[in-house]
């Protein structure tokens, strides 16, 4: 097996091998609720777990991280909203730069003040591209970068994206935005693919089984499920009933 975390990630994409990422926003669950969250993700598809979201109180994402590590052997990312939520007590960070904003603090200057927690850090440090794409409705990131999302237009999608992989990203991550009325069209994905060369990492407003199916069709090698498994448990045993999602 690959060493690292972006490694495995890269490996399974180039053998097409899907994964499935369970996004857990600190500011939506408290840590008494982690063990019973953990223990529905196993058995399934669910091969990362993400923590973060736009608005965090201070030290909660460190508490439900460690809750999370208490109960799995899983990879713990942070997918973090502001510099202030990081803790090393994770396994590893998407270090994202919001490039569908042209907002420079969340371009360059969260990352920037990031660095001296992040000199002294033990997380694996993954670059990330993150493309906010309209999902039908103003997300929390959208509030708090103060940035418009990217229309549906394919041409600027992939040139952002592209961007972003010229630029040195490692991941890009399409994000439709939590609670996305809609997820990001399946011909935006596959066209997005088509040109990378790095793993698609894609997210919000997606709600059932079949769409996931069809988003990993699509091209994505990460896909990203938050809202819908804070609102219907059910979709966990959804996974668990779909022989094509069951880990080995």
């Amino acid at each position: 097996m690959e060493k690292g975390i972006y490694n495995q990630i890269l490996a399974n994409a180039k053998q097409g091998k899907k994964m499935l990422a369970c996004l857990i926003d600190p500011d939506k669950v408290h840590e008494n609720e982690i063990a019973k969250l953990i223990n529905q993700t196993k058995n399934t598809i669910i091969t990362h777990i993400f923590v973060g979201g736009s608005i965090v109180e201070n030290n909660k994402t460190e508490t439900i991280v460690k809750a999370i590590k208490k109960n799995t052997e899983l990879p713990v990312l942070l997918f973090p909203g502001d510099y202030t939520h990081l803790t090393n007590t994770a396994d590893g960070l998407l270090f994202l730069s919001l490039l569908s904003g042209r907002n420079p603090e969340y371009l360059i200057e969260q990352q920037v003040k990031s660095i001296p927690f992040l000199k002294k850090s033990t997380l694996e440090i993954i670059s990330t591209g993150y493309l906010l794409v309209d999902g039908g409705k103003v997300s929390s990131v959208q509030k708090v970068s103060n940035t418009q999302p990217l229309a549906l237009q394919q041409e600027t999608i992939i040139n952002t994206a592209l961007a972003g992989a010229y630029m040195g990203s490692k991941l890009i991550y399409l994000e439709a935005g939590s609670g996305a009325n809609i997820s990001i069209p399946i011909e935006i994905i596959a066209a997005v693919k088509k040109v990378l060369r790095i793993p698609l990492i894609v997210g919000g407003g997606i709600k059932s089984i079949t769409q996931l199916q069809n988003i990993f069709n699509a091209g994505a090698d990460v896909v990203v499920i938050g809202t819908a498994f804070e609102k219907d448990d059910t979709l966990y045993n959804s996974l668990k009933q779909s022989q094509l999602f069951i880990n080995e």
